[in-house]
């Protein structure tokens, strides 16, 4: 079982989390906004994973603190579940079309941390999400995790059709890339 659990303590946000990559879809607990979490057990749900989160922030403030270093803690989980990266498909990309809108994700499980995010929305929040905290949580994330990252929307016009798209493009980007070959190191260097 390939799993990742972390525990972080801030001034702003505790965290508990683990991370199963090899689980059956499942998604417990709340980060405490609700949107949020829908994307969450999308996440979830798409990529077979299974994330068991207890997780108090200071949502007083805004979301901030909470969505940013709720990235944080999954990439580490990430990066402590997969080890080596040996034995890997290691790239990953995916199309998701929702509605008007189609979203997608490139990724490389390379080790090195890189972001390109390519979105724009129309509203500043869906609910309690400020918007722009969707691209500060795949950054941290993927810093964390050692992922080059791509995300695209293509077009669309609904922000929550935008922001899902974009969830379900990387559970299915990244379910592809965790997926196990049995072969060693997918590079030619022998190490990532």
């Amino acid at each position: 079982m390939r799993m990742g659990e972390i525990e972080r303590n801030t001034k702003e946000t505790q965290i508990s989390l683990s991370w199963n990559l090899d689980g059956e879809g499942r998604y417990e607990g709340s980060c405490g906004v609700g949107f949020f979490d829908h994307m969450m057990q999308a996440l979830c749900v798409h990529g077979g994973f299974d994330i068991q989160l207890a997780m108090k922030g200071d949502l007083e403030v805004d979301c901030h603190h909470s969505i940013e270093d709720l990235g944080i803690v999954m990439g580490m989980a990430l990066h402590q579940a997969l080890e080596d990266k040996g034995g890997i498909r290691r790239y990953g990309s995916f199309y998701i079309p929702m509605d008007e809108t189609l979203g997608f994700c490139a990724l490389d499980v390379s080790g090195r941390a890189f972001l390109v995010f390519d979105t724009e929305y129309v509203n500043p929040s869906v609910g309690t999400l400020d918007c722009c905290m969707v691209k500060e949580f795949f950054r941290a994330l993927a810093f964390q995790a050692g992922l080059t990252l791509h995300l695209k929307t293509l077009y669309g016009e609904n922000d929550h059709h935008k922001i899902e798209a974009l969830f379900k493009a990387f559970a299915h980007a990244l379910k592809e890339a965790v997926t196990r070959t049995g072969e060693g190191i997918l590079s030619s260097k022998g190490v990532l």
